[in-house]
């Protein structure tokens, strides 16, 4: 399905880009897909061409990514929430099931957590509520290798975060793709974002969740490990865990295939997990 692409302006003035992915007629099954830390919404074009026809998809750049503004200002979870409400409103969706991979799984978190009807389901994937209480110091110390180094200098610590060795020895063009959205970030907003992953602590919106949820992560994820997912898991009532064998940071796309499996199951209709996903049973 050809993908309606747009921008709009936010309440403060920043400008997000967007495309909305038409669904067949009939259908009113709606996704949106919230990227991750330093790259835009082509993260999710394996799952978006997976899934084509079958929802109405929206995929955005947050602010400070892709071809969204960059303003240098303070990044929190809960104003990319905000931009990602206004951004609904602008396209008319009341609500949708709302999945999230890496720093996109906190702003899912925080907008479950203030907009807790505008969320139908929510998919956790790679990402966490809480990074530790080193967290603040660790992600600034991030942020100011890149501004020695350079985005550059970055490139070879990021690419053995985001992908397994066999995947990305076999996919060269695709790593290609993601390190350069990654090298031609701003670097004060890539500082931003790291202060906004540093600073998250979401755990209090955890247990006032109601819609189903299914966390997703990459049994080799030492980015946002198995145990942050197992405590996101164990925090939320009714949830389930998938663990991805031989998958790391980048779930959707490492694994697209099986990522739009489990969307599907939170949409409703029939794509299959694959066998070789781990399921945890939902809690009850």
């Amino acid at each position: 399905m050809t993908a309606k692409n747009g921008a709009f302006s936010t309440s403060d003035g920043c400008s997000i880009a967007y495309a909305i992915h038409r669904a067949k007629s009939g259908l009113s099954r709606r996704l949106v897909l919230i990227h991750s830390l330093a790259l835009d919404r082509s993260v999710w074009d394996g799952v978006v061409e997976r899934l084509a026809g079958q929802a109405e998809i929206l995929t955005y750049d947050c602010r400070g990514h892709g071809q969204s503004g960059r303003p240098h200002m303070d990044f929190t979870a809960e104003l990319f929430a905000r931009d990602l409400a206004e951004l609904m409103d602008h396209v008319g969706w009341s609500d949708a099931t709302i999945a999230g991979c890496s720093m996109g799984g906190c702003v899912a978190q925080a907008f479950a957590g203030l907009y807790p009807a505008r969320a139908r389901a929510l998919a956790l994937i790679d990402t966490t509520a809480w990074y530790g209480p080193e967290a603040p110091k660790q992600f600034r110390e991030r942020a100011a290798a890149a501004q020695a180094k350079g985005m550059r200098g970055l490139i070879d610590f990021q690419v053995t975060r985001w992908f397994s060795d066999t995947w990305r020895q076999a996919n060269a063009d695709c790593v290609a793709r993601a390190t350069q959205v990654f090298r031609d970030n701003d670097f004060a907003c890539y500082a931003a974002s790291c202060a906004l992953l540093g600073d998250a602590d979401l755990r209090h919106y955890l247990p006032s969740f109601r819609m189903p949820v299914s966390v997703i992560v990459g049994e080799e994820d030492y980015a946002t490990p198995v145990a942050m997912a197992e405590s996101l898991h164990a925090a939320i009532r009714g949830s389930s865990l998938h663990i991805l064998p031989a998958t790391r940071h980048l779930s959707p796309l490492e694994r697209p295939a099986e990522v739009t499996g489990i969307l599907g199951a939170l949409l409703g209709f029939p794509f299959p997990v694959p066998a070789d996903s781990r399921l945890q049973p939902r809690l009850p």
